[in-house]
């Protein structure tokens, strides 16, 4: 399978969250596909470890909601659908909503330092826009909004958020989405730091709705387009 590809046997004292961690990185950069049955008995082979490991490693992604479990057939990688995308962007708006309100009360003192770290996560965009390198894009797209919700310093918003993070990301790479408004990505991220920093609360939710349903907008047809293309 493609996807094991990317394993590398475990050296050491194999532990459940070694093969889970893993795992969780092949599925979020698109090497195991949406839909695709993860195998126990392959797995085992592949890592060069006992059963037990594999099955809690699978149980704990399952936990995570990235895979799915079907009694009788296995396990497999969690296959979007739209409605899937508006209930991941919804939890990520009032996620963000609820970072940025954490920061613009409590962490005032820490603004320019915050902007600072954002500010650099959105260099790094420049080169990867000019290069249309979008499966490196749409991971440092993420980046930036997993550092904006840790930013607020909860860690139990920042838990919460890292596994929407990981659903989208699986979206954007399975997609190959391609941005419709590159030009644009750097301006409307930066936009973000310069409200934050100001201290535009108002404005800052207003930009933080648009952003997410803007990408609710984008992604749904990205998917749409994905499926009539495969029954053409």
């Amino acid at each position: 399978m493609a996807g094991e590809d990317g394993l590398s046997a475990l050296e050491g004292r194999p532990t459940s969250v070694l093969i889970a961690d893993q795992l969780r990185e092949r599925i979020i950069d698109g090497s195991f596909h949406p839909g695709e049955q993860i195998r126990e008995a392959s797995l085992v082979e592949r890592l060069q470890v006992s059963r037990g490991p594999v099955r809690e490693a699978l149980q704990r992604l399952s936990q995570e909601g990235l895979l799915v479990s079907h009694r009788n057939r296995g396990v497999f990688v969690l296959d979007l659908t739209i409605n899937d995308i508006k209930e991941i962007y919804n939890a990520r708006e009032a996620i963000e909503l609820g970072a940025a309100a954490e920061i613009l009360t409590e962490k005032r003192a820490d603004l320019p330092g915050i902007a600072k770290s954002l500010s650099g996560i959105i260099e790094e965009m420049v080169p990867l826009v000019a290069a249309g390198d979008w499966h490196r894009l749409s991971e440092v797209d993420l980046n930036f909004h997993v550092a904006f919700v840790q930013s607020a310093g909860n860690s139990r918003l920042s838990r919460i958020y890292s596994t929407l993070a990981a659903e989208s990301r699986i979206c954007m790479v399975n997609l190959e989405v391609s941005y419709p408004r590159p030009a644009a990505l750097t301006e409307e991220h930066q936009h973000l730091v310069e409200l934050l920093v100001a201290g535009d609360g108002e404005n800052l939710r207003r930009a933080i709705r648009q952003h997410m349903r803007s990408a609710i907008t984008d992604l749904s047809a990205s998917m749409l387009a994905d499926k009539s293309h495969q029954h053409s």
